[in-house]
């Protein structure tokens, strides 16, 4: 069984875009098909309006004559009407069925309030601190009819999140001082998806044991070493509760060199921010590891644009089990 995650980069069909949704099809149905994914998890896919719906079109064109095509998914949604989004949502795809699918926003957790030091006008009061893209929770019935929970996850990035008055266009921001709250916002979206994702894992131990097959894909936005991963892995080395060994989670990328563990670039530099996370008896039946990250562009770059490369910015993970 090979379970695979990918971040396809704002993947859409825009009139008249460059690259073109052709041109980015040529360049990522080989990559789709070299993963042979039985589970994929996708993130940033754009849906489409037609006819007064939204729709995943694009992505049934690049799915199209791949084994993809005849696989069960299911994604993301607005709270209202049960609505795509227009940008970014995260899809999950199955070889097998998916039995139970659910789009987890609050469950069990209170969104933080915080009042920003650098706003103009200044805000009279503390706020609440909202993320956009949720955590989709789906159960997938494996052919020896085990249950796989798999979590799909898009973590906040690293940009700095919006300040009113911040900035003096969409690129230069008024003061450090406002750039270096904006970055602070990021990372406490980023760290309380993170808790979230942590309370659903546990759930998931306490309704179904801590045998559970669990498998948490995405794009999380931070390397393994870095606190929003470790909070989501629950090392007994960081809680000092040996009870717990059963329920810690692990990145399945750790059996691949390190000179070869990055799933995008950066300035040149390696960064692994995409993982394929698992429970420690899904763990038993691990074989390995890939990332498929050999053409990988960087478009960190100065004048660098999205307009140069079709492919995505982020490398396929994929991680292989034996006995399913």
């Amino acid at each position: 069984m090979r379970i695979a995650t990918f971040n396809i980069e704002n993947f859409d069909d825009v009139p008249n875009a460059h690259p073109s949704l052709n041109t980015r099809i040529q360049i990522m149905r080989p990559q789709l098909e070299r993963i042979r994914a039985d589970i994929l998890c996708l993130q940033e896919v754009n849906s489409q309006e037609q006819n007064g719906h939204r729709t995943l079109s694009a992505l049934d064109a690049l799915f199209a004559g791949t084994q993809y095509e005849a696989f069960q998914h299911r994604s993301t949604a607005l709270t209202t009407g049960n609505t795509l989004y227009s940008e970014q949502n995260i899809v999950t795809v199955s070889r097998f069925p998916i039995s139970a699918t659910r789009i987890i926003r609050d469950d069990g957790m209170t969104r933080p309030s915080y009042r920003m030091a650098t706003a103009e006008p200044p805000n009279p009061e503390a706020r609440s601190i909202n993320w956009e893209r949720p955590i989709l929770y789906s159960q997938i019935t494996l052919p020896n009819g085990i249950t796989m929970h798999v979590l799909n996850v898009h973590l906040k990035s690293k940009l700095p999140s919006f300040i009113p008055g911040g900035k003096i266009n969409n690129f230069i921001w008024k003061s450090v001082s406002a750039w270096a709250e904006g970055s602070f916002i990021s990372s406490m979206k980023r760290m309380a998806q993170a808790v979230q994702m942590r309370l659903t894992i546990d759930k998931i131990f306490d309704e179904h044991g801590e045998d559970a097959l669990i498998a948490v894909c995405g794009d999380f936005n931070a390397k393994a070493e870095e606190v929003p991963v470790k909070t989501i892995c629950g090392s007994v080395d960081e809680t000092g509760n040996a009870a717990h060994a059963p329920r810690i989670m692990v990145p399945c990328e750790r059996n691949i060199p390190e000179s070869a563990r990055y799933s995008l670039l950066h300035l040149g530099k390696g960064e692994m921010l995409d993982h394929v996370i698992v429970s420690r008896r899904l763990l038993g039946s691990f074989s390995h590891a890939e990332i498929h990250n050999e053409a990988l562009p960087d478009e960190s770059g100065a004048f660098r644009t999205d307009t140069q490369f079709p492919e995505s910015d982020h490398a396929p993970v994929v991680a292989e089990f034996e006995d399913f």
